[in-house]
């Protein structure tokens, strides 16, 4: 077995590890605290050829893996969680049904622009009584000449006040099943409503979409009516792997903010990395992140090589999402009062991290998923 990264691999370390350093790092709190989309620093990532990374040569990316995705992703998150948010949001949700599924139209004026930052995705799913019941999705999709209308509300939509595009799942075909459709801001009847204020993530913004009799063209159904469902499936493993990488960059960067204060926080006359109560929450803290860390990849190399992942990319998600949420806990114990000070950064770590134990699956649903797979 051989678990070193791959000369490419190291090289987009490098490259977006040195992005955090020098460009998000000194940003990340300004950005949280004016609560404004980090537009400049997208713009620089789509520079980086960061959306693209997925995506085929033919179709405006670079052909690489998840794993190589992983791995940028997870330093942008090292940086800011509102960052690697959004960027997950254009790189995957946002754009990967509109390349799955959509048209040359499509392809050359909204997926390809999105790839370059001109553009920006949201995914509609959520409602407010359909989080991780699918079945319980009410927006309806009505045949009429020439396209559907769509009517309905959506909630928790990340990235909506700033979309130019929405993928929206709704009902439609004769028995009702889930069918993806593509919504453009400018059609009407599209209403992005009221933001929702968050603890956290909050450079990031999220608020209601509905859709009040929303004329969508033929040529704007991505599946066909029934198979959303089907097509949402092939994706969801991707999401979690994807948001367990995010956890890991917040989890690393609440481990060196800990170890840092910890070196030079003097008590009792020596520095308080030299006593054995801090030294074990440290040790814990990087076993926790080391352990997360070899899931999450395993996970990603698992799809990357085309083998069953589903059950992997549950326990990555569901162990690493805890795991950082412990290790921002620890770090904001380990600080004290300053871990409770605005002035440090533990405390955005600490409100960040809850944003990951909710997307891509909570953590009881990810046990029942993996539960399942175990005793079947």
């Amino acid at each position: 077995m051989n678990f070193d990264l791959t000369e490419e691999q190291q090289a987009v370390r490098a490259t977006f590890a040195r992005f955090c350093d020098q460009r998000i790092a000194a940003q990340a709190a300004a950005l949280d605290e004016a609560r404004a989309y980090p537009r400049e620093l997208m713009a620089e990532l789509a520079g980086l050829g960061m959306f693209g990374m997925r995506y085929p040569e033919d179709a405006g990316g670079s052909g690489m893996g998840l794993t190589e995705f992983c791995v940028a992703l997870q330093e942008v998150a090292r940086g800011s969680m509102s960052l690697a948010g959004a960027a997950a949001m254009q790189s995957l949700m946002g754009t990967k049904f509109l390349h799955m599924l959509g048209n040359g139209d499509i392809m050359e004026r909204l997926f390809k622009p999105a790839l370059r930052g001109e553009k920006t995705g949201a995914i509609c799913m959520t409602e407010p009584n359909a989080g991780s019941d699918l079945g319980g999705i009410a927006t309806n999709a009505t045949k009429v000449d020439g396209g559907y209308l769509i009517n309905g509300q959506k909630t928790w939509i990340t990235a909506a006040p700033v979309a130019d595009f929405f993928t929206v799942f709704a009902r439609a075909g004769e028995e009702k099943k889930l069918t993806i459709f593509l919504v453009e801001r400018g059609f009407k009847g599209l209403i992005v409503g009221r933001e929702i204020h968050k603890m956290g993530v909050l450079a990031l913004p999220t608020s209601e979409v509905a859709f009040d009799n929303c004329l969508v063209p033929d040529s704007h159904r991505l599946s066909e009516e029934g198979d959303g469902e089907a097509h949402l499936k092939k994706t969801l493993a991707e999401i979690r792997i994807i948001t367990g990488a995010m956890g890991l960059g917040v989890a690393r960067a609440a481990l060196d903010e800990a170890v840092r204060y910890a070196s030079e926080r003097k008590q009792f006359g020596k520095p308080i990395d030299r006593f054995q109560a801090i030294q074990f929450k440290l040790a814990e803290m990087a076993t926790q992140l080391e352990a997360a860390t070899q899931l999450v990849y395993y996970a990603a190399w698992l799809c990357d090589a085309g083998r069953p992942h589903h059950k992997q990319a549950a326990m990555a998600k569901l162990f690493a999402t805890e795991a950082a949420a412990e290790i921002c806990d620890q770090a904001a114990r380990i600080l004290a009062s300053y871990g409770y000070a605005m002035e440090y950064p533990v405390q955005r770590y600490l409100r960040d991290v809850r944003f990951l134990l909710i997307g891509g699956g909570t953590s009881e649903i990810l046990k029942l998923i993996i539960a399942k797979e175990v005793t079947a």
